[in-house]
Formats: C-alpha cells, structure tokens, sequence
C-alpha cells in the first residue's frame, strides 16, 4: 500500500538525490514538496527542486515557504554545494513553476487531509515551526517526522557544537523538538565514514548509465570537495539521502533509542548544539527547572544511533536506475 510523503527542503545537492529517492519509489506517494531558505536562498531553493522533480518524471507540486529564519538572518551553505546549489553544472532552468501558496499554508492543509502522512525535513526546520505556530494539532496528525538534522552526542559540521539545518535556525528547531511530533532524528554523523560513498562506489553509481545517476553524482561535485576539505571525509557524505533511505525503510536504522532533546538558542559558542539526554538524567527531580519545558508532557525524540549501511546505499542506487 501506497505511503503518503509530504518533504521539507533547502533543495541543494543532496536534497536533489533524496527528492529522487522519494518520487522514484515504487509505495511513496509524494503529496508536496515545500521550499525552504537555506542551503540557497529561496528561488534558488524551489528552481532546484523543480527541476529535480522533472527530472524525476514526477508532477509533484513546489510550494515556496519561508525567505529567512524565525528571528535570524539567513547564512546559506553555497560554500559547500556550490552557488547555484547544485554544484555549478550549468543546469537548465526548469520549465516548470513554484505552485501558487505558501509552504506553511499547504503543510497544515496537505497534513490535515492525510492523516499518518509521513513528514521529511530535509533542510531548517522553518516551515515546521511555523505550521505548528498556526496549527498545533497536526502534531497528533503526523504518522512519522523524520529530521534531517543535529549532531547527537558529537561534533558538527558548521561549528564544533552544531549540524548546519539546526544551526540556521535553532529557535525553529527548538520549538520542533518540543512539539511532540513523533520525530526521528537523524544526524549528520550518520552519513560519515563508511556511510559515504567511496570512489569505486561513486563510479559505480555513474555507470548506472542513467541520467539520474549521473546528476546524483556530478550535482555533488562542490559537496565532494568541500567534505574533504571541512572535515575529511573518505568519500561523499550524503545526509539528506541517508535521512530519506530511514524514511522509506525504518529498517535501515539499527540502533535508535528515545531521549529528551533540547537545542541552544542563546550561546554564540553552542547555538544550534542539539543536547541529547542521552542517560535520562532530565527526569532527575535535581534538574526539574532546567528540563521544565521540556519534560511537562512526554516529548521525547527517537534518535537514530547506526544505520545498515550496504542497505541505504542497495537503496540509493536503485532509485537512480
């Protein structure tokens, strides 16, 4: 049976291969794709989601959502995935238009009229918060949120405390985690180390031969190099595929655990460090006044730990056939 999939994101380089691993799924059915600032600035953001999704084959909708943070300016990661997002490889613009409607707009109708519908951010957590600002009960309307985002319990990738998708946004992340959304949180670790893709693999996907494979490649080719660089990766690190790998199949999450997770808001040094409890220390009546706002309903967040990494990656190469 058909699954209902509703996708949050910057769209860059790696959100591209996840938006292809979600729209060529055989039981995903992707109800919209919202855009949110991040990566790239937000036209960027929602042209290279458009042109993914008609690279897809797919008809999905876009939808532009929000220009900036809640209360911060926007930095945007074209350091890393390249100025036009998607690895400056002159793609062509789309064809196709941003659907009229705001992003927030359609999350609370497309979630209301779907209940159980699974929720996939891929980017900062924005749109996510101000949907719940307008509309708290699509908390009890979600089936799954799979997060895309935060450090659990290790170093980031835009500061040493902070993952960049909570780091651009903590208050909206933040807010997220404290919602009670049935989330799953998975963190940019994830997609390191033996997770990335090596050179063989690499080669490997290329000679699927499709145009698909190839754009999943050459679209990371600014990624590629700026991992290496930042933080010496042995292949390509792929976080939004990984994270969107769990949504299609919760298998592919090995070890995974339920915590109290909390992000800073306030410290230069730490903002956007997700603070997992992870030895449930929280619920010590010692730190009642610290955990207050959190622990006053049960609010805890699944944190993903390992993943099956030959079947995210058996995953990966059969979307791009």
């Amino acid at each position: 049976m058909a699954r209902s999939f509703i996708i949050d994101t910057d769209t860059a380089s790696d959100d591209a291969v996840a938006l292809l691993m979600a729209l060529r799924h055989p039981d995903v059915v992707v109800e919209a794709i919202t855009v949110v600032a991040g990566n790239v600035e937000l036209e960027q953001g929602t042209r290279n989601a458009l042109y993914t999704v008609e690279l897809s084959g797919s008809d999905v909708p876009v939808y532009r959502g929000s220009t900036a943070p809640l209360r911060r300016d926007l930095v945007v990661a074209q350091f890393f995935h390249g100025k036009d997002g998607l690895g400056d490889q002159g793609y062509p613009e789309p064809r196709g238009q941003a659907a009229e409607g705001d992003a927030v707009d359609v999350l609370i109708r497309t979630i209301r009229e779907n209940p159980g519908i699974v929720l996939v951010t891929l980017g900062p957590l924005t749109n996510i918060a101000r949907a719940l600002q307008q509309a708290p009960d699509l908390v009890a309307l979600v089936g799954r949120c799979v997060v895309m985002g935060g450090a659990a319990c290790t170093v980031g990738n835009v500061t040493p405390a902070a993952e960049y998708n909570v780091w651009v946004d903590p208050d909206a992340a933040r807010l997220v985690l404290r919602s009670g959304l049935p989330i799953e949180l998975v963190g940019w670790e994830l997609c390191r180390g033996p997770a990335t893709l090596s050179e063989d693999e690499m080669e490997e996907v290329r000679g699927i031969g499709t145009d698909l494979a190839r754009f999943a490649i050459d679209c990371n080719t600014s990624a590629l190099a700026a991992a290496r660089l930042q933080s010496r990766e042995p292949g390509l690190p792929l976080p939004d595929p990984v994270a969107m790998a769990i949504a299609i199949d919760p298998n592919i999450c090995t070890r995974r655990s339920r915590h109290y997770v909390d992000v800073e808001v306030e410290s230069d040094l730490t903002r956007g460090m997700t603070v997992v409890d992870q030895l449930d220390v929280a619920d010590d009546e010692r730190n009642a006044a610290i955990w207050e706002a959190v622990i006053a309903t049960d609010r805890t967040v699944e944190v993903c730990w390992e993943i099956d990494v030959p079947a995210w990656k058996d995953l990966l190469r059969a979307a791009l056939r």
